[in-house]
């Protein structure tokens, strides 16, 4: 189990950007973290793989844990070696090696399983394999995220993070992600999933988590968040009639009330 309990996390050691936020990921499930930007969605990925030092900032109060065991305080590549791995927004490719060379790469933790490692991948992502000496950069962008993703699977994750997946890809290409997400997940791994196509986050998640000004707002099943009037409205851009209705809207979300 990934457990996120009660955590804060403070940049520059001024500014409070998580407040007590707590998130749990059970083994072999999908949750969705939903959130405007600047909500703080990205720095809860950095506080779990360990990534907040290159950014200024540290875990003040709170833990995450993974099996009841913190880890918050271990450094990225031994909490990689423990089963947690991130694919970060943008897709954060290394553009001059080829598709292979950026594979090898995100098995470099365990030399000996790189092998059968890149034979998974290339199952799971035909294209990769037909495209293994091309250099990254010139793939597409649809290709480069399965890249991003195939890497971050070379390590044999228990739990993966995705920081907004479909991020700049075409509606086409964005169905064809969330059928990778559910195919990874299908083989057993956790994921915690960031993005801001509610509805295609919650379509495949079995619990939602709402983050707003660095504070979950909302805990709920997904089809409840998917039910949910202030989700419809507010994520999913349901239920107003025009632009003027936009341009006007007045009304709070409830849990700001």
């Amino acid at each position: 189990m990934l457990r996120v309990r009660n955590l804060e996390v403070v940049y520059d050691d001024v500014m409070l950007v998580l407040r007590g936020v707590s998130v749990t990921v059970p083994p072999g499930g999908v949750v969705a973290l939903l959130g405007a930007n600047g909500a703080g969605k990205t720095t809860l990925l950095r506080a779990i793989t360990g990534l907040l030092d290159v950014h200024d900032g540290e875990v003040t109060k709170g833990a995450v844990t993974l099996d009841d065991e913190p880890v918050h305080h271990l450094r990225p590549a031994a909490l990689v070696r423990r089963g947690i791995c991130q694919v970060m927004e943008a897709r954060r490719i290394f553009a001059e090696l080829t598709v292979e060379e950026n594979l090898r790469i995100g098995g470099h933790t365990s030399p000996s399983r790189i092998k059968p490692r890149l034979d998974d991948v290339f199952d799971l992502f035909p294209v990769l394999e037909q495209r293994r000496r091309r250099t990254a950069g010139y793939l597409s962008g649809g290709e480069q995220q399965m890249l991003a993703i195939g890497r971050a699977l070379m390590a044999e994750p228990r739990y993966l993070l995705l920081d907004e997946p479909s991020l700049g890809l075409a509606p086409r290409l964005v169905e064809q992600v969330r059928e990778i997400i559910m195919a990874i997940n299908k083989r057993g791994t956790g994921i915690l999933l960031v993005e801001q196509n509610a509805t295609m986050a919650l379509s495949i998640a079995g619990h939602g988590y709402v983050l707003e000004t660095g504070r979950v707002v909302l805990d709920k099943p997904a089809a409840q968040l998917l039910a949910d009037d202030d989700i419809r409205e507010f994520y999913l851009g349901l239920g107003r009639k025009s632009f003027r209705d936009v341009k006007h809207y007045r009304r709070r979300k409830r849990w700001l009330s």
